[in-house]
């Protein structure tokens, strides 16, 4: 079986990784991330969402050859709620 290569990629604010491997062709996201060990070196990692080149993909998605997956951590907070909470807290200081 042919073997293409990837790159697994992961950031913490505090650190990031990003790892080459070799996968077994028609391998899946999930399967990738699995090969690359980058639960390892990031214990307690949960995986939010994933992504190649910055557009989202599933984790049951064949990854290709040159592509980097990203895996993305899970939101904190709803974007939407965040903005406007600062928004308002800006309007009351004035």
């Amino acid at each position: 079986m042919d073997s293409i290569d990837i790159e697994v990629a992961y950031a913490t604010p505090e650190k990031q990784r990003i790892i080459a491997l070799q996968v077994p062709a028609g391998c899946t996201i999930a399967e990738a991330i699995e090969r690359s060990g980058i639960r390892e070196e990031f214990p307690g990692m949960a995986v939010g969402d994933v992504g190649v080149f910055s557009k989202r993909r599933k984790l049951d998605d064949e990854v290709k050859a040159g592509e980097r997956i990203e895996i993305y951590r899970p939101l904190i907070a709803d974007p939407k709620t965040a903005r406007r909470k600062k928004a308002e807290q800006q309007r009351e200081n004035r």
